[in-house]
């Protein structure tokens, strides 16, 4: 049953104050709706359901032989994650203790006094649901920008950045954000899932990250194609599904706002999706599913800090601009010499801009209000607040200077300490880091018949039982198994290892 009331669904009067009171004596359900909890707990999952979704979409976006090694940096970096915020992150960005209004303090340490006191995001749920749900936010965020790593970087100083990253960048910039003494927060910013922590953090750090990395060997870049198209669409998927509670869930209950939240997400996605399908078209001439699903992406990337501010029909708009700005953004990269090969920044970076940027324009003080709390906060320019404009513009200068330039500095430093430089080998780069960082592929089997078969050149001559014909060119460990365990009969024209005086 709801309430008619603004605000929380009932005072809160625990008997600690810390912790929210004691469970061992009150129930701590009390001052919140149990639909609200059950809401955000599903959103979580559905947020978490985004970190594979990431490792499909970079997998299918890549060379067969890196595929696996996507997936694996993608969900490993989710295991750090876990860590760093139970350990001290959340206490880093949210602990509302912290006045600085720059990074929060550890009086949430290992979520300490982290139970049953109203969030500071929102008093319609707990403190300690609210942790983990925002646990799921940085965690999509750093695997995000991990990708950046793609077809050249070495897996352990990746994780080891994604831990400093995390500290030294997420937590610093959600403070500003989202805490209540965050200046950000403060000065007026409106920013309702993420365009600064999640979307300008993931595009810009990924930017940083792949300009200390280095260009990838320019031979390979020769006919690029993602090698699995399917992949990339159940990546896409599951992204999408999960964005809905990215951005719903942070309405932080089941109310009217989540809904809209949701509706605008689709919206902004959806026609983000026919406006890079129309670019592409004007070029190739035909209807690109890569281009489908770079779109949709896009689209809710700009939804995440305006789906729950702006009004639908800003949303469509704001689909069709993202849609088209991110795709013309993809050119940068090839503009700053900067070899970021999952466009990261393009869609991600690109897009949170647009986004914080309608919210300037488009904000309605009553799609903000949706919530039942947060009524009486004034919108954008529609509500003649034009302060909101250059407001908005300092956060993202703010966001996209301090977040390239200490990702750099983290990623730089790392790469001096012995035995974590960044980059592979450029043997192990050929190779395939699917075989080189992890020894196992994505396509076993499928790997070594194509290897096999493809350049195995056609011989019209009948050969004798128990003879197998070698390959001329392919990987040599398939060679050298070949030669260790059956007769090999050379291929015409291939060369010996026969040493001539």
């Amino acid at each position: 049953m709801s309430y008619s009331w603004i605000g929380a669904p009932a005072e809160f009067n625990g008997t600690d104050e810390v912790t929210g009171g004691d469970s061992a004596t009150e129930n701590l359900n009390q001052w919140y709706q149990s639909g609200d909890q059950a809401y955000i707990l599903v959103s979580s999952a559905m947020v978490l359901l985004m970190v594979p979704g990431i490792a499909f979409l970079y997998s299918g976006l890549a060379r067969r032989k890196s595929a696996l090694s996507l997936i694996w940096v993608v969900m490993m970096s989710f295991s750090v994650i876990v860590f760093q915020w139970y350990f001290w992150g959340y206490s880093l960005a949210l602990s509302s203790t912290a006045t600085n209004g720059f990074i929060g303090n550890l009086d949430h340490f290992g979520l300490r006094n982290t139970l049953g006191a109203p969030s500071p995001g929102s008093p319609l749920i707990p403190e300690l649901l609210y942790s983990f749900y925002q646990m799921q936010f940085c965690a999509v965020t750093a695997a995000l920008v991990i990708g950046s790593v793609a077809e050249r970087g070495r897996v352990l100083p990746a994780m080891v950045f994604v831990f400093f990253w995390a500290t030294l960048v997420y937590c610093p910039v959600a403070c500003w954000a989202w805490n209540v003494n965050g200046w950000a927060y403060n000065y007026g910013v409106l920013d309702y899932a993420g365009g600064g922590p999640v979307e300008i953090g993931s595009g810009v750090s990924a930017l940083a990250y792949s300009w200390v990395l280095g260009r990838r060997n320019e031979k390979m870049m020769l006919n690029f194609r993602p090698h699995n198209i399917s992949l990339i669409t159940i990546g896409t998927v599951f992204l999408w599904f999960g964005w809905l509670g990215f951005n719903g869930g942070s309405a932080f209950g089941a109310n009217l706002r989540a809904a809209m939240a949701c509706w605008n997400s689709c919206l902004t996605a959806m026609f983000a999706a026919m406006t890079w399908c129309l670019c592409d078209y004007r070029l190739a001439k035909k209807w690109s599913l890569v281009g489908w699903c770079s779109g949709t992406i896009s689209g809710l990337v700009a939804a995440t800090p305006a789906s729950g501010v702006i009004t639908p029909w800003a949303s469509i708009a704001l689909g069709v601009v993202s849609g088209a700005v991110c795709n013309y953004s993809t050119k940068f990269k090839f503009l700053v010499g900067i070899d970021d090969a999952l466009d990261v920044f393009a869609e991600h970076g690109v897009g949170g801009i647009v986004g914080l940027l309608f919210n300037a324009f488009f904000a309605a003080d009553y799609i903000i209000g949706l919530d039942g709390v947060n009524t009486g906060i004034t919108g954008g320019f529609l509500n003649r607040n034009f302060r909101l404009l250059y407001v908005q513009v300092a956060y993202i200068v703010a966001c996209c200077a301090y977040m390239f330039v200490v990702s750099v500095i983290i990623a730089k430093a790392i790469d001096m300490i012995p035995g974590l430089h960044l980059r592979a080998s450029e043997e192990a780069e050929l190779l395939g880091m699917d075989d080189d960082q992890h020894g196992e592929f994505a396509y076993d089997y499928v790997e070594v018949r194509r290897d096999y078969l493809a350049w195995t050149p056609a011989d019209n001559v009948q050969k004798e039982d128990g003879v197998v014909p070698a390959p001329s060119h392919g990987i040599v460990e398939h060679q050298t198994l070949v030669n260790n365990t059956q007769p090999v009969t050379p291929a015409p024209g291939t060369p010996t290892s026969e040493k001539k005086d």
